[in-house]
């Protein structure tokens, strides 16, 4: 009895994690199917590479055009959709105060502290070289 006891144990520290992984793994499946089959016109989507769009057409199983710019509009196909996101409301007050308490200065503010960025990012070869930093020399394409 004690003799498979051990192997027992063993199998079951590694077979519980994997069936729990492999079940979780299904369940994160079925929901991204769930959304890629209930893409509609209109829909304001995220693909997998980042690009954003809203979705011009569905007519296709496979596929589904996608408006990334006010008439262009480029074919995708549906796998490639990540997520659909909230469409971006432009008098939207809550975005303004979230920007405000996340510390965002506003279009003036901006355009002074841009002016002054130059003065205080300037480092000297010097300082550089004592911080161990090294700079390439420019590169120069073309000339012989």
């Amino acid at each position: 009895m004690n003799q498979l006891l051990l192997p027992l144990l063993l199998l079951l520290v590694v077979a519980v994690p994997l069936v729990m992984g492999t079940r979780k793994q299904k369940k994160q499946q079925a929901a991204q199917q769930e959304m890629q089959n209930s893409i509609s016109a209109g829909d304001r989507v995220m693909t997998t590479s980042g690009m954003y769009g809203t979705v011009a057409d569905t007519s296709s199983d496979t596929t589904i055009d996608i408006e990334i710019a006010p008439g262009v509009v480029t074919t995708w196909l549906r796998l490639a959709v990540r997520e659909k996101v909230e469409p971006v409301v432009e008098g939207d007050e809550t975005a303004e105060t979230a920007d405000e308490a996340a510390g965002i200065a506003s279009a003036p503010e901006t355009a002074a502290s841009s002016s002054e960025a130059p003065a205080q990012e300037s480092i000297s070869a010097e300082e550089s070289q004592a911080s161990g930093a090294q700079v390439a020399p420019p590169l120069e394409h073309g000339k012989k």
